[in-house]
């Protein structure tokens, strides 16, 4: 939400608690948790509107450009989107030695669809997002997400359900899937699509050799329990092999994790062969090599500690949630 902010309390608390700082000009303001909030100055609201599904707005801020946020919570930002469209895309992709059929979960702003199609081995990649005013108000507003990966023909864009969407696909016809979906919130449209029954799906529709990666909310050492490590936890009870890992997004104000999964254990994922591999295919990444890769896969040990201990399976009768979706709202009242 977008507001002139106004903090209730006497001038000498305000003055200590830097509460002038929001005197002047317009914020926007994210309760990321109880205690703790994010705030950003804004130069300029782009959009604002409602599809079928979620409030959208698109808003220029001083430090990282234009914010694209869906019911309250900041999806992606202009300055640093590269970093995670980068992690979740590359490290599946160059793994695959021929990747030639990819599927998108979501990813409605464009950037993930944009990384797959730099692949030239790339012959389709099918993307369904649900929300249609979302892909349009993005090619519209903020086109630098998509830069025209929409108009390659390689490119199919279905708008509907994730979930149906795929399991109407054949099986064994994917290389690589990637599930750019929102986080699993309580009261949000996208947590079944991190359960288990969800995955047994998911993992029929692979081709032999193929490779899913989802992301995975907040993985710093001190949220990765929410989320992060039950997605690793729930995919290894479908595929034999899970790799866990991470990137700090500046915008996301986290480290962020993604989820790796593997039906053939032999697959390799160490990422020596990344730079070649990219020299090969004619890539030349702004953020993800080698040397990224494995800083990306280094897990630090209080991670690693959480992933070999963790029980929690998410499934449709008993999901997880990464927070109730009621605790995103503006924290200051207009003046």
């Amino acid at each position: 939400r977008v507001t002139k902010s106004r903090v209730v309390m006497s001038a000498t608390e305000a003055s200590a608690f830097g509460a002038e700082t929001f005197a002047e000009g317009n914020w926007y303001h994210e309760l990321l948790e109880d205690g703790l909030a994010l705030s950003y100055r804004v130069e300029e609201v782009l959009y604002q509107g409602a599809s079928e599904f979620q409030e959208v707005e698109v808003v220029r801020t001083v430090p990282f450009g234009s914010l694209l946020i869906t019911d309250g919570l900041m999806q992606s930002s202009e300055h640093d989107e590269y970093v995670y469209h980068e992690s979740l895309v590359h490290p599946a992709l160059a793994a695959h030695p021929n990747p030639k059929r990819v599927f998108i979960g979501g990813g409605g702003e464009g950037a993930t669809l944009r990384e797959v199609l730099r692949h030239p081995s790339v012959e389709e990649c099918v993307m369904v997002d649900i929300d249609g005013d979302v892909v349009n108000m993005c090619r519209e507003h903020t086109p630098f997400y998509s830069a025209g990966a929409y108009d390659d023909k390689r490119a199919r864009l279905v708008i509907g359900d994730a979930k149906e969407g795929l399991a109407n696909e054949p099986d064994a016809s994917f290389d690589v899937i990637i599930m750019d979906l929102s986080d699993p919130l309580d009261g949000g449209p996208c947590y079944q699509l991190y359960t288990t029954d969800f995955y047994r799906v998911l993992s029929e529709k692979l081709a032999p050799g193929g490779i899913f990666i989802t992301q995975s909310g907040c993985a710093s050492v001190r949220d990765a329990h929410h989320v992060f490590s039950p997605i690793h936890h729930t995919l290894k009870q479908v595929f034999p092999k899970v790799y866990g890992y991470t990137m700090c997004v500046p915008s996301f104000t986290s480290e962020w994790g993604f989820n790796l999964a593997v039906k053939d254990v032999d697959q390799d994922l160490s990422g020596e062969a990344v730079d070649e591999t990219l020299k090969a295919r004619g890539l030349d990444m702004r953020f993800y090599d080698a040397i990224s890769h494995r800083r990306m896969f280094a897990l630090p040990k209080p991670l690693r500690t959480l992933i070999e201990n963790e029980t929690r399976v998410m499934t449709v009768d008993s999901p997880l949630f990464m927070c109730d979706t009621s605790t995103h709202q503006g924290i200051y009242e207009d003046e």
